[in-house]
């Protein structure tokens, strides 16, 4: 059984441990509280091997499939914004396609990714809604992150956040990086 260090604490809410989640090359533990699944931040990806991750990912605006996976945000999203509204797509990619696919909608978007748009100035500003698909999962610090992000928003702005839900071990064996 995976033992927890012992200045352990969770990367959202903050509690102090966690309990034993999953073990292969790294150690997962999940949040008594929050239930967030997290590794220690001594076994975070190197910034160098995180993007060799993500320049595995083969998304493009022009794939068919990729548009519809993400018109599971898009549209119940859509129904919520006025014409003309102002986005940030937080976390798009090496292929941002969602903010393309906002844009195509009327929207005004800006993109911020940390390895292929890294352009801290979008994080300064004011938006009528945020969105992160497939994000949270990659934060190191997802609460201090959020926090960011809620202070980006327009007071009734939205935030539009799709992920995987960690349903139970065996699923979470096939699903994370």
């Amino acid at each position: 059984m995976i033992q927890p260090p012992a200045d352990l604490s969770c990367r959202l809410c903050r509690t102090s441990g966690g309990e034993p989640f999953y073990q292969d090359n790294r150690d997962y533990f999940r949040c008594p509280v929050c239930r967030l699944v997290f590794v220690p931040p001594d076994q975070f990806l190197s910034p160098h091997k995180e993007k060799a991750e993500y320049d595995q990912h083969n998304n493009s605006s022009d794939d068919p499939h990729y548009r519809r996976f993400l018109r599971r945000l898009l549209d119940p999203l859509s129904e919520c914004l006025a014409p003309n509204s102002y986005g940030l797509d937080f976390g798009s990619g090496p292929g941002p396609t969602l903010s393309v696919m906002l844009a195509e909608a009327g929207h005004n978007m800006e993109i911020f990714d940390p390895f292929y748009a890294p352009k801290n100035e979008v994080l300064q500003q004011q938006y009528d809604f945020i969105t992160a698909t497939e994000v949270l999962e990659h934060l190191h610090h997802p609460g201090r992150e959020l926090d960011q992000l809620w202070g980006c928003l327009k007071p009734g702005g939205l935030l539009g956040i799709m992920t995987k839900r960690v349903i139970d071990q065996q699923a979470f064996s096939r699903w994370h990086y």
